[in-house]
């Protein structure tokens, strides 16, 4: 079999497809593909003439290229078989579909696709994502491009390779690479926030569930409030639930407060006791409030233990926390002072968190404005906030990260989420 280099199935699809002796078996309807690996492969035609679909395997053909398709069986020697649910398609599966773009973390939409040759067989190997595949699917490619060469915007070749793809359409799901799943796994929250806001309801859906669960929460909290709203409405409750649970109480309360009130107990009710709690907690604040932005995870020690027995502490139990700026300082609940995490690197590992602590402290309370909080942020420099009640007991802590859209000029301010 000969495939000549490179070819793209727009110009393959409607061609003819001649026998060993130059007659016509029929026009191509289809290209199917194998599953499974990196770059699918080509496995056969579907060829059409007047009602009559015949399938031709791959390795039957002798001829495979731009200009001549042939086969090394005649017409009456290819059994009729139409495409079934096992067949993966390049025209019906493919073309036309949206597909994430790892790469470049977007959305596209699959104009052409590019086979190319390796050893005798052809692979998928690019889409076409530009108005070239456009053209070439239309039969006027040499012609656009000239079109456009006149009016001084000539058309480039916008291909993207398929192992920065990911299909994002339910039947597609055979036609997902390892490779593609993981690059998922690997994009920073907000990309993956992005892509998805690019896709329809179904598609999002669909996608989102795909996730592993800690990738799922991860993007999660990027989203628009009324987005999380219906992802997590439409789940499985119990994934719902894992998810959510991945969450920093913070942002998993944020979720659970959008949520119906009859949903969002069905999902606390499946949460391990103490992340259901501290969930709990964090619903009764205003979210305008120190207490609606605060978090209850944070690191808290009695002051006699030394810096050294603090140190080994941190190493452990920070793995669990999002944000770690600093130890706060505690006797029955009571918050006494704070460590930065220099001070821990610094001091002598003999020294008692009494000794080393700052004890001068800018506090807020649960009632405290969110403009007040982000205030007491920017004026005194500080990555964190801790939120005391009125007996002065350590509630939570509010992060800069979680006012920094209060700490931007106006004009640079992102669409204000809930929070």
């Amino acid at each position: 079999m000969a495939l000549i280099g490179e070819v793209y199935v727009g110009d393959i699809l409607g061609k003819i497809v001649l026998d060993p002796r130059g007659e016509e078996i029929g026009r191509v309807q289809d290209i199917a593909v194998e599953a499974g690996a990196r770059f699918p492969r080509a496995v056969g035609l579907f060829i059409e003439k007047g009602k009559t679909t015949r399938y031709l395997p791959w390795e039957e053909l002798s001829i495979f290229n731009k200009r001549i398709i042939s086969s090394r069986k005649t017409e009456s020697e290819i059994p009729e078989a139409a495409p079934s649910k096992e067949h993966l398609l390049i025209r019906k599966d493919l073309l036309d579909k949206q597909i994430v773009d790892i790469d470049g973390a977007k959305v596209v939409r699959v104009n052409d696709v590019k086979l190319t040759e390796d050893g005798g067989a052809a692979y998928v190997t690019d889409v076409d994502v530009g108005m070239r595949g456009i053209l070439r699917r239309l039969g006027v490619e040499r012609r656009g491009g000239a079109f456009f060469e006149t009016i001084r915007h000539p058309l480039r070749h916008q291909l993207i390779s398929w192992e920065f793809l990911q299909p994002v359409e339910a039947k597609l799901d055979r036609l997902t690479l390892s490779v593609s799943r993981e690059a998922v796994s690997d994009l920073h929250p907000a990309d993956l926030a992005q892509i998805m806001s690019d896709l329809a309801p179904e598609e999002r859906q669909d996608f989102f569930e795909k996730l592993d669960t800690e990738t799922a929460a991860e993007a999660l909290h990027e989203l628009e409030p009324e987005v999380q709203a219906d992802l997590i409405s439409e789940m499985n409750k119990e994934q719902a639930a894992d998810i959510i649970e991945q969450m920093p109480p913070d942002e998993a309360a944020d979720v659970i407060a959008d949520l119906p009130a009859e949903k969002a107990q069905e999902l606390l009710q499946l949460m391990e006791k103490e992340e259901a709690q501290d969930i709990h907690e964090l619903l009764h604040h205003e979210e305008d409030t120190a207490g609606g932005l605060m978090t209850n995870e944070y690191l808290a020690w009695p002051p006699g233990i030394t810096v050294g027995e603090a140190l080994e502490r941190f190493k452990t139990e920070a793995r669990e926390i999002e944000h770690v700026y600093y130890i706060y300082v505690v006797e029955d609940e009571r918050l006494l002072g704070v460590v930065g995490l220099r001070d821990l690197l610094v001091e002598p590992p003999g020294k008692r968190l009494s000794e080393v602590m700052h004890s001068k402290l800018k506090t807020a309370h649960p009632e405290t404005g969110q403009d007040t909080v982000a205030a007491l942020i920017s004026k005194y420099n500080l990555l964190a906030l801790p939120v005391i009640d009125g007996e002065h007991r350590l509630l939570g802590v509010v992060t800069v990260d979680d006012v920094v859209d209060l700490l931007l000029p106006p004009a640079s301010r992102k669409k204000r989420r809930k929070m």
